[in-house]
């Protein structure tokens, strides 16, 4: 479980997450909502300890993650940031073995490859595998990143908006593959995620965050109410039910 206890992160004077307590459910799909600049992003990094905590504590597994080896908490914990820019030419498959590193420490064994090859079936690649990142579309570099996140087999998976750049249809895989990686895996996934129907259809649980602090928080069903999405956006939202799925329209 992560255990996040009365965290807080200021820039200058303006707090971008104030006093921020949660615990993030086991074996579940955790989705952060809220409006741009609600500290969704600052609170994922955290979390992975990629940004300094000014105050409080972050546990994984009763760990405070600050006292952990590097080595260690990436064998524990993965993250895919927005943005990722590698300056070396590399295929799709030299970039997914990168996430064996903190095993092989770039020395692959046959089971890291193992591991490499699944991801990349995972994230249905197999037939670009060695081409390069500069070929491919964004959408199908966004595939390749996951699939290296995916590798590195963590417990934990954070992903900080994993959708950008993705049509609709390979939005949809990988949500489904996120959704089997729970399911099949038994993986903790944690995503900041922009669009409410997919945070909707997919998550077990919902952390709405607003101005750097939690304003909801609690199974999908409960968050996914016309009053908590009023409270989160400033928007009267609709909801119809679809298929058992509640879907937002908030385009009218």
């Amino acid at each position: 479980m992560v255990e996040v206890r009365n965290v807080s992160k200021q820039y200058g004077n303006k707090y971008v997450v104030e006093n921020v307590s949660l615990e993030i459910p086991k074996g579940k799909i955790t989705s952060f909502i809220g409006p741009n600049g609600a500290g969704k992003s600052t609170l994922l990094s955290m979390i992975a300890r990629l940004t300094t905590k000014d105050s409080g504590q972050i546990l994984i597994d009763g760990m405070e993650v600050s006292k952990c080896k590097s080595n260690e908490l990436s064998k524990k914990i993965s993250i895919l940031k927005q943005s990722n820019h590698i300056n070396i030419r590399l295929t799709i498959r030299e970039l997914v073995s990168f996430g064996r590193f903190p095993y092989s420490q770039g020395r692959l064994t046959k089971e890291d490859w193992m591991f490499v090859d699944e991801a990349i079936e995972y994230m249905e690649l197999g037939d670009i595998q060695d081409k390069f990142l500069d070929q491919l579309s964004g959408g199908q570099q966004q595939r390749a990143y996951i699939a290296m996140v995916i590798a590195q087999n963590t417990e934990y998976i954070l992903l900080d908006e994993p959708l950008n750049n993705l049509d609709m249809k390979h939005s949809v895989q990988i949500m489904k593959v996120l959704s089997r990686l729970t399911e099949e895996l038994g993986k903790t996934v944690v995503i900041v995620i922009h669009d409410i129907n997919f945070a909707s259809c997919y998550s077990d649980y919902i952390v709405a965050l607003k101005e750097g602090k939690v304003v909801h928080e609690g199974p999908t069903d409960a968050i996914i109410s016309q009053p908590a999405l009023k409270d989160i956006y400033d928007m009267d939202i609709s909801i119809e039910n679809i298929n058992d799925n509640r879907i937002c329209v908030y385009y009218a």
